[in-house]
């Protein structure tokens, strides 16, 4: 069963065309943990980490895919599996850092950019590709970046969501009615997120999952992954 682990709601409707298991983590890192625990309860033949990111390298453009060939996570560096990453479309960048929160300033990613020389961030690989390792499970991430590497986050982008990944729209009204300056930040955002959005649904359009070739203490076996998806939270 090719599993896959995302922080919202959002990312986890991009996946229903493919009928595949999604587990929602609710963007942070204690949910993508319950979450990943859940998904290997389900004795899955891959995780795939899929969603947002936020750029680290300047020259990372709104909407560029992000497909690593490593994750680094608590200063442990994870391969991606090899053949598991060609079937997404092949590595994109070398390094994503998996960050314990989130880098919301323009000044805190070029300090993560110069100190680890990750090109991306996100809230959800650590946790799974640590457990998938240790429990012998192939993985990879695909990924889109939302936020570029100059771009501050706006306070209203920080508080937007609950913990089962949704869009808390209240705390988004709220933030903009205290500090209603942050709006055009917002706007843009939005149109960035967008474009991630685009990203992720045109390569997903792409991917056969029930023709994925994983290596790790499985090689040459092919997995057909299962109709009838649930796409609800399992935290």
């Amino acid at each position: 069963m090719l599993t896959f682990i995302v922080g919202l709601r959002a990312e986890a409707n991009l996946l229903r065309p493919l009928r595949v298991s999604v587990f929602v983590g609710g963007g942070t890192v204690s949910g993508a943990a319950i979450a990943t625990e859940a998904a290997i309860a389900s004795a899955p033949s891959a995780l795939i980490s899929f969603g947002l990111a936020g750029g680290l390298a300047p020259s990372l453009a709104a909407g560029t895919l992000v497909i690593p060939s490593t994750i680094l996570w608590r200063g442990q560096r994870y391969p991606t599996d090899p053949r598991l990453t060609v079937a997404l479309g092949g590595p994109t960048i070398k390094t994503l850092l998996a960050g314990e929160i989130v880098a919301a300033t323009a000044s805190g990613k070029a300090a993560l950019y110069e100190a680890t020389g990750a090109d991306a961030i996100d809230l959800e690989t650590g946790p799974m590709a640590e457990a998938a390792a240790a429990s012998g499970i192939p993985f990879a991430a695909l990924r889109a970046t939302c936020d570029p590497a100059g771009r501050d986050l706006p306070p209203a982008a920080l508080a937007a969501l609950n913990a089962t990944g949704a869009i808390a729209l209240t705390r988004v009204l709220r933030s903009l009615a205290r500090r209603p300056a942050q709006l055009p930040a917002l706007l843009a955002l939005a149109g960035d997120a967008a474009r991630a959005r685009k990203a992720l649904q045109a390569s997903v359009a792409q991917l056969r999952p029930d023709h994925l070739i994983l290596s790790s203490g499985s090689a040459g076996r092919s997995y057909t992954t299962p109709r009838g998806p649930d796409l609800s939270p399992k935290t």
